[in-house]
């Protein structure tokens, strides 16, 4: 099935493709060379990102939403602390209740009243955040200067990106809902914001203001205790009201306490997937290696035969080449044979009988005419079987070479005659082929 979608592929391309199956389990040929291409054909990168969507990462090429990270809210196991304010007791107190009543009464409704109003004019911020950082900036610099500089180390970015940076490190995550205009926010900023020192709570990854609706908050202060359970971040604890530095402290403790089994086994799966990833990678590594040692023992091969092809090649060239020359050789021989003039007669007083010499050591003999040029004693020579390809021809007295054939001193060679010979020569033939 898989060889309409190989047709236009290259012979790498395609054992990556086979390579990128086996290692991702993907069943889909079209997906897999779909996620090839995106990424080049780099089959390393493309076997990362897989792995990296397998374990929750978005794929660099399907980029996370916009939107924040969602937070389970509706887990009825959540543990709920809920401050009240604390009432009256006995005669004294509550006359003292009844008195206040009406002002306190006449108070908080010319407050609501007020804030109703101020909704038409300054709508909730909440529903017009824009820049959630500049928020959290302008938040710090007007606490450091209503409170001070001792307050817990507050988390300078979105909500997404804090909850974000929970989940990777396995860590608490502290959100404060802060409420300018309730009256219990100012005591307890003062009251409680030394508490969070980095000794007091090294659990906690980060106090968290927000002006964010998701937490459902229903008064202020507020506080909620968010981590990765399930494999979801889940709001574990909320405290509301105005509650005590002490019993604050216990509150929190009790809460990390009684979830710090969950990033334990979070922690742990977490370390046995990356435990299985690096052996898969390792396993990876191995295979490819020894699809490598293979791919270079394969191409090994094809050179060693593509060398001694090319070797026999060239042998039977040459052979060739020499049957060539040879048949060549032997039909110049038969050429200069059936040109030479007819022998003379031993009786005619002008010709010259001369003995040769071979290289071989073997002897030819044969008349010739004085008026004949030496180039007719070369000719015969060369159109014997047995004389060699190159020669020249030496006289023993003098010694000397006789010019045979033409060249610079000699354009046309003399005749027998002028070369001086007798009627009755010896010959010496010199093997010049080697030379």
């Amino acid at each position: 099935m898989a060889a309409p979608e190989e047709r236009d592929l290259t012979q790498e391309q395609t054992e990556k493709l086979l390579q990128f199956q086996d290692l991702t389990g993907i069943e889909s040929m079209d997906q897999c060379r779909h996620t090839l291409e995106q990424h080049n054909w780099n089959i390393e990168a493309a076997v990362q990102d897989r792995l990296n969507e397998q374990e929750g990462v978005p794929s660099v090429f399907n980029p996370p939403p916009s939107r924040p990270l969602q937070v389970n809210t509706a887990d009825h196991r959540i543990y709920s602390y809920v401050v009240s304010r604390p009432q009256p007791r006995g005669l004294l107190g509550w006359g003292y209740y009844l008195i206040m009543l009406p002002f306190r009464f006449t108070y908080y409704t010319i407050l609501d009243i007020f804030r109703f109003a101020l909704r038409f004019i300054r709508p909730d911020p909440r529903s017009r955040v824009t820049d959630p950082v500049g928020d959290i900036v302008s938040f710090m610099h007007s606490f450091e200067e209503k409170y001070g500089r001792a307050h817990p180390v507050f988390y300078q970015g979105t909500y997404s990106q804090a909850l974000n940076d929970a989940k990777r490190e396995l860590r608490f995550l502290l959100v404060y809902l802060h409420g300018d205009d309730h009256q219990d926010s100012d005591e307890f900023c003062r009251s409680v914001a030394d508490l969070f020192h980095p000794q007091v709570l090294p659990l906690i990854s980060w106090l968290f203001v927000s002006v964010s609706q998701a937490l459902r908050e229903n008064t202020y202060p507020f506080l909620a205790m968010i981590m990765l359970k399930d494999r979801r971040m889940t709001v574990v604890g909320r405290l509301e009201g105005l509650i005590q530095p002490d019993d604050l402290i216990n509150q929190l403790t009790f809460i990390m306490d009684a979830n710090q089994t969950y990033l334990v086994s979070e922690r742990l799966e977490r370390e046995e997937r990356n435990q299985t990833q690096v052996l898969r990678q390792q396993q990876d590594e191995a295979y490819l290696a020894s699809l490598r040692a293979d791919q270079e023992k394969e191409r090994k091969k094809r050179e060693e035969r593509e060398r001694k092809r090319r070797k026999e090649e060239e042998v039977q060239q040459q052979k060739l080449a020499e049957e060539r020359r040879r048949q060549n050789l032997q039909e110049e021989k038969e050429r200069k044979l059936e040109r030479l003039p007819p022998e003379p007669s031993p009786d005619d007083p002008e010709s010259v009988k001369i003995i040769f010499k071979l290289p071989n050591d073997s002897r030819v003999e044969r008349r010739f005419h004085f008026s004949q040029s030496l180039t007719v004693i070369h000719d015969f020579l060369f159109s014997l079987k047995e004389s060699p390809e190159k020669f020249q021809i030496e006289a023993n007295f003098p010694r000397r070479v006789l010019p045979c054939v033409p060249s610079e001193e000699w354009p046309n060679p003399p005749t027998l005659q002028e070369a001086g010979l007798s009627h009755t020569e010896v010959l010496f033939v010199q093997d010049l082929t080697d030379e």
